[in-house]
């Protein structure tokens, strides 16, 4: 049992390093997988729809659903936590980096730049979201920015909580806009 958990840990790990996330890493969890006897092809798939189905990142869903079937709870665990530790890994490198450097000059005008491009990317995002659900088909609508507004009111106000928030702002599209 123990040599299984350690098989997962280290397979996802690799899936980890080696793949960009999303679909890029079905292949790659599909090989293992089937290299290692864990499951059929026909199981790849069903972890893989059901991953897809679930809130929250494929890779780790198709982890927990895995280590789940191949070695139970620890075998789950042992997976998410290959499948996190190249994140772990270099947010830790990053930290570290930033910590030794944070006086550095260069750091300093490395982030000066950074940071205007980062509000601007959010900005162009915020932007096209905009566009995108107050302008639909080349005219206004005025229900969604009433219920956007809403939504920055009972946030910023009143202090509701975000699930809240999306809920309700949910409840009325249906409602009022379909």
């Amino acid at each position: 049992m123990i040599v299984r958990i350690l098989q997962l840990f280290w397979s996802f790990l690799q899936i980890g390093f080696t793949s960009f996330g999303g679909l890029s890493m079905i292949p790659l969890i599909s090989s293992e997988m089937l290299g290692h006897g864990w499951m059929t092809s026909t199981e790849v798939s069903d972890i893989v729809a059901i991953a897809e189905m679930t809130p929250g990142p494929l890779g780790l869903n198709c982890a927990t659903f895995a280590g789940i079937r191949v070695a139970g709870v620890a075998g789950a665990l042992a997976a998410n936590f290959g499948m996190l530790m190249p994140t772990f890994t270099i947010c830790a490198a990053g930290a570290v980096f930033f910590e030794k450097f944070k006086n550095s000059s260069a750091l300093k005008h490395v982030m000066t730049a950074v940071r205007p491009v980062c509000i601007g990317l959010i900005w162009a995002v915020i932007i096209n979201l905009c566009l995108e659900n107050y302008w639909v088909g080349g005219s206004v609508q005025p229900v969604s920015i009433l219920i956007g507004l809403l939504g920055v009111y009972l946030l910023l106000k009143r202090k509701w909580s975000v699930p809240k928030v999306i809920c309700v702002a949910a409840m009325l599209g249906v409602v009022f806009c379909r």
